[in-house]
């Protein structure tokens, strides 16, 4: 089983940058499609952007399409995710979660799919 650790999160400004990293042990991560999810107090958790085992052409939602980049070192056994021109409305607490998937080139962006989480890190960008 793949134990997922995320990191990066912080305090920005508006209009800001921020990049998290999500850091897995346990199991083969290239095996694993992944995916960046947010949630916000009394809110359920919010899809932000799938990426498949092998990288290749990542899913965002609207929301922040243009703004993130998903991306993954396979061989560092990482997970990235690139955040520009940060809103307030962007704050939330973001999780990196994992899906063993038998396909190279599937991913998923429901929280259902999604088998393994890491402990998640806050994101606060101030207005």
């Amino acid at each position: 089983q793949v134990q997922l650790v995320e990191s990066g999160g912080g305090l920005v400004q508006t209009g800001g940058s921020l990049r998290l990293s999500c850091a897995a042990t346990r199991g083969t991560f290239s095996s694993y499609a992944m995916g960046w999810f947010r949630q916000t107090p009394g809110k359920e958790r919010e899809f932000v952007v799938a990426i498949s085992r092998s990288g290749s052409s990542p899913y965002y939602s609207d929301s922040v399409k243009g703004r993130f980049t998903i991306s993954r070192d396979n061989a560092k056994n990482t997970l990235y995710l690139q955040m520009n021109s940060l809103k307030p409305e962007d704050t939330a607490v973001y999780f990196c979660a994992a899906k063993y998937a038998w396909y190279s080139g599937i991913y998923f962006y429901t929280p259902e799919d999604y088998a393994y989480w890491g402990q998640g890190t806050q994101v606060t960008v101030s207005s």
